[in-house]
């Protein structure tokens, strides 16, 4: 894992000095997601388990596949994995406490066996699921999952010493959902005779494993978890760069990821815009936390919301490393308080705003204390038109 993007470490320099996004031209870049590890269920009551304690809806692991995947077909390979489902565990308060990316893992089907002449046969394999979670709370996640299992059938692991979480992503992936991908990308299988990417996939013991379509939105490209062993098909020698570069991307995008980022324990999920990152479901039934988030939704009315920032001087000029999260955004202009900085990073950040103040007067933003440093906020381009419409409702009035 020494191979490093030749342009990673000027990256790293335009962050600290210039704030300069160079993924947009860079091309489809690859990095381990270090921040994140694997833990696996397993057993026969697994999706029963956790379609009463997640958001969204887990049972589609268990229903045969449609003609429609969000994986990454190549041209010998049928598309036959259930693409990953992320997913959020909540207080009984409805209050966020940490994010999920599901993946089921291959099938027989799916996978090489020992020759890599074939599929593999594996017929008595239990039921398990994968997922990706925050590597920095994952003692403690393990500890409230198994606090709720009870006597559900279901064992719970960590292995994050045989698997890792990896991203695709920067100016090669899609901005927009597509039945059709790009025939660079690759999903893995069997049938390596044809498949130089299957070939590459099927290092090391456990085979089949490939990458899928973001759950989140098509823009952050394409998430994947690997056996540890191994490097993912699709990433070229000069092009597996710092997990860093991956944090600036989903900034920049205005998306928060892992129990940090959307404060555990205090964070409302719909401020966090995870109905529009696809984390919840309003038809699965039942789960923790849902009363809370059912009437907030229905009643409408979110007046904060995460948004991406950006950190300038009175002229205009990006200024770097002066904003540390936790920061208090006000507008000047009002002498009201707008919201508070989540993430920074080099002249972004991420911010929980009221919309109101945050576009109502955004050139009067800028940072408590720091008068001299201005907040730029931004709506993103996934955001849909009913959140829009929100913003245009609630700036109005000036």
């Amino acid at each position: 894992m020494n191979r490093v993007l030749s342009f990673s470490k000027h990256y790293h320099r335009a962050i600290h000095h210039r704030c300069e996004t160079q993924l947009q031209t860079a091309g489809p870049v690859a990095s381990l997601i270090k921040s994140r590890s694997v833990i696996r269920f397993r057993g026969p009551d697994t999706i029963k388990f956790l379609q009463g304690l997640l958001t969204n809806d887990v049972r589609k692991f268990g229903e045969p596949i449609g003609d429609k995947t969000a994986n990454l077909p190549t041209p010998n390979v049928p598309a036959t994995s259930v693409p990953p489902i992320y997913a959020a565990l909540l207080t009984p308060q409805g209050r966020f406490l940490y994010d999920l990316f599901l993946y089921k893992p291959p099938s027989s089907d799916t996978k090489l066996n020992r020759t890599g002449t074939g599929p593999a046969s594996e017929p008595d394999e239990p039921f398990e699921l994968f997922a990706d979670v925050d590597a920095s709370v994952l003692d403690e996640l393990l500890t409230t999952f198994t606090k709720y299992r009870l006597r559900s059938k279901v064992e719970i692991d960590n292995v994050a010493g045989e698997f890792s979480c990896w991203q695709r992503y920067g100016s090669g992936p899609p901005e927009k959902s597509s039945d059709v991908e790009e025939p660079e990308a690759s999903s893995v299988g069997w049938g390596a005779g044809e498949d130089g990417a299957a070939m590459s996939s099927s290092r090391g013991g456990n085979l089949g494993w490939q990458w899928f379509k973001d759950p989140r939105l098509a823009c952050l490209g394409f998430r994947g978890i690997f056996p540890s062993n191994i490097i993912p098909p699709l990433i070229e020698a000069d092009k597996e760069t710092d997990e860093q570069n991956y944090l600036m991307w989903r900034i920049e995008k205005g998306v928060a990821e892992g129990s940090t980022e959307i404060p555990k324990g205090e964070a409302m999920p719909l401020e966090y815009n995870l109905v529009g990152l696809n984390a919840i479901s309003f038809d699965k039934g039942c789960y923790v936390g849902q009363e809370l988030i059912a009437r907030t939704h229905h009643r409408g009315v979110i007046r904060k919301r995460i948004v991406p920032l950006r950190f300038q001087d009175n002229d205009g000029n990006e200024v770097v490393n002066k904003v540390i999260p936790g920061s208090e955004v006000i507008n000047t202009a009002s002498g009201k308080k707008a919201g508070l900085v989540t993430t920074a990073m080099g002249c972004h950040g991420l911010g929980l705003l009221r919309l109101e103040e945050a576009f109502k007067g955004s050139a009067a933003l800028s940072i408590q204390g720091q008068e001299g440093v201005k907040v730029v906020a931004s709506k993103p381009d996934w955001w849909p038109s009913d959140w829009v419409q929100d913003i245009q409702q609630h700036t109005a009035v000036a």
